[in-house]
């Protein structure tokens, strides 16, 4: 009898799984270096994002106040050109005026002047009278203001009839022949004012004659002058 051969028996043998690698201490050390890189990033974000904010803030009211003093510095420039303009487009007349009627140049100009806030009040802009002079309350050709008056220590506001002039000139001079002739029922009503020789001593005389009943006038008058050198204007008397 032929003999069996012998079959081989092939064992597979299941590979073993492979191990997951532990990450090393370096791994962890950058993942952990890289966790806390971005959010020290984001910190940093937040804060540069507030800073701008604030720096852009601070800026535009810098811009704003620097913007706003410009404009303000503009506007004082332009109101004392305008005021010198009123002083210069006066002198001619006011030192014609001195050497006809007796009041200096400088008390004109500076009554004018305060009277009609350098020629821009209502009363001396459309109406033309720059010394705030009144008519009879019948005057047709007159016009109504309000107006501030000193009584009883005290300023009350009334309603007064005021002169209306065809221009600064005839309002100037019917001023001048004013303070020179005086009232209908006084001539020498303004004497003390052409008694004075200089420009104090007329705008205390205006004051004692009773010309406004501010009781601070006279001064108001003198700050005038002397604010703007008007005195260079006066004529020799």
């Amino acid at each position: 009898m032929a003999k069996k051969k012998k079959r081989k028996l092939f064992i597979f043998k299941k590979r073993p799984a492979r191990r997951k690698k532990r990450k090393t201490n370096y791994k962890q050390a950058w993942n952990r270096f890289k966790i806390d890189f971005l959010q020290k990033i984001g910190i940093l974000s937040i804060f540069f994002v507030i800073f701008t904010l604030l720096s852009g803030i601070v800026i535009y009211r810098w811009v704003d106040t620097a913007n706003q003093r410009h404009g303000e510095l503009m506007q004082r420039e332009a109101d004392y050109e305008q005021r010198i303009g009123f002083i210069e487009s006066i002198v001619p007349i006011s030192q014609r005026l001195q050497r006809q009627y007796g009041v200096l140049a400088s008390v004109s100009m500076a009554q004018a002047a305060l009277e009609s806030d350098f020629g821009r009040s209502q009363l001396g802009a459309e109406y033309n009278n720059l010394y705030g002079v009144k008519t009879d309350a019948t005057d047709p050709d007159g016009v109504d203001f309000q107006t501030l008056e000193y009584f009883d220590d005290e300023w009350v506001e009334i309603t007064d009839r005021f002169k209306v002039y065809p221009s600064w000139d005839a309002s100037m001079e019917g001023h001048a022949i004013l303070i020179n002739e005086g009232t209908s029922w006084d001539p020498t009503f303004y004497q003390a004012v052409l008694n004075g020789d200089n420009y104090v001593e007329q705008a205390i005389g205006l004051q004692e004659s009773g010309y406004a009943t501010d009781p601070t006038y006279a001064d108001k008058i003198i700050e005038m002058i002397e604010t703007y050198e008007l005195n260079q204007y006066d004529q020799p008397i």
